[in-house]
């Protein structure tokens, strides 16, 4: 189904009656989910990971649910062959449209961002904005979560299609991104929202831009914050918890790996070593030409 320039099996090297030293893996379109990635650093700094970012077929948020359901399918294929011990979906749209199915198909546990982050808006605010991909926000799963644990909570949902691009693109200092982020979030300060939740795990990457737009008592929600802490709480109930020292990071993509280790040294402080897997037949996005 796929190969990849040097990633093959087990890379860790690690016993399997030693379960506990498994990576976790992490995955999303793109850089979005390095926001993830580096609270499992600051939550889970025993933890080894492995990040996979699906950057040829990106952006996620436009997709259909059956495509989503394929590529989730062969990142997690993918994920088993390097024995990860729990994935992380670190992307919204794949939490959204395909996290029910899949966890009923895998035998490791897979954590989505959605039921974290509305879990934490709900604690903090009643009138609640969220962002997001449009698939995500068509699927309504931020309604229908935060709704579940309060139904007296007002939600309202803004699909924001071009987010995700410009982030990918590095531009997230242009003016037209402002202009775009303003458009966004006008009709949810128009609600008088006292709470934003990133719908995306790109969006925090923005965080600057947002918070210079919005009223300074809007308080905002990071899912990637609140997923690792279940992350956490997860690897504990089931005795996975690594003590030993965390082996460095394996970063890979289906696209670009230069363009994603440039994009990624802005994020994580360092430039990643990103080796490239190959999905056959993958089609390549327009976007990813684009960065190319």
């Amino acid at each position: 189904m796929y190969s990849s320039s040097s990633i093959e099996g087990n890379l860790y090297g690690f016993s399997e009656q030693e379960p506990q030293r498994a990576p976790i893996g992490v995955f999303d379109s793109g850089v979005g989910g390095l926001t993830v990635l580096r609270q499992i650093y600051r939550q889970l700094p025993n933890e080894s990971v492995i990040y996979f970012g699906d950057t040829a077929r990106l952006p996620y948020g436009i997709r259909s649910q059956a495509e989503i359901l394929t590529f989730v399918r062969d990142i997690l294929d993918w994920m088993r062959q390097q024995h990860v011990k729990m994935v992380v979906m670190a992307c919204n749209t794949s939490s959204a449209l395909a996290l029910d199915i899949v966890r009923e198909e895998y035998d490791f546990p897979i954590l989505g961002v959605i039921l974290p982050g509305a879990k934490a808006a709900v604690q903090q605010g009643k009138r609640i904005g969220v962002i997001s991909t449009p698939a995500t926000a068509k699927s309504n799963a931020y309604r229908q979560a935060i709704w579940e644990i309060d139904p007296n909570v007002e939600v309202w949902q803004v699909g924001c299609p071009e987010f995700v691009p410009l982030i990918e693109q590095n531009r997230i200092q242009d003016p037209y991104t402002t202009e775009v982020a303003r458009a966004y979030l006008e009709p949810l300060i128009q609600q008088d929202i006292d709470t934003l939740v990133y719908g995306c795990t790109h969006y925090p990457l923005l965080a600057p831009v947002l918070r210079s737009l919005l009223p300074p008592q809007v308080k905002i929600i990071d899912p990637a914050v609140h997923v690792v802490t279940a992350c956490t709480q997860e690897l504990d109930l089931l005795g996975l918890s690594n003590t030993h020292p965390p082996l460095p990071t394996r970063f890979a993509v289906s696209g670009c790996p230069q363009q994603f280790s440039q994009s990624g040294v802005n994020w994580l402080g360092y430039t990643p070593l990103v080796e490239a897997v190959d999905f056959a037949g993958i089609p390549v996005s327009q976007l990813q030409q684009d960065l190319a």
